[in-house]
């Protein structure tokens, strides 16, 4: 392994170990978690719930406010796609 492969290796842990802690903190303080991803329309979001659901919603701004709209939420085997797919992006598998 090069030096920069070690480097890039090690980057690849420290924010797989960020994004992990991020999101046990929003669980833990009873707060969704947020994933972005381009498989949905611009300004929507999955948020995923410490009890393991998750939802679409849409963000947008009122002024100087920032509201969130309810799409729908995801059946549990579309949650667990999204899930693991995230996961398995960001190194969390």
């Amino acid at each position: 392994m090069t030096d920069l492969e070690y480097e890039i290796a090690a980057q690849d842990k420290k924010f797989a170990a960020t994004i992990d802690r991020l999101r046990k903190r929003n669980f833990g303080n009873n707060l969704p978690f947020l994933i972005l991803s381009d498989q949905l329309p611009e300004g929507q979001g999955f948020y995923e719930f410490a009890d393991g659901r998750i939802e679409i919603q849409e963000v947008y701004t009122i002024g100087a406010e920032i509201e969130t709209k309810f799409i729908r939420r995801l059946t549990d085997r579309e949650a667990n796609v999204v899930r693991e797919k995230f996961m398995k992006e960001n190194g969390l598998l």
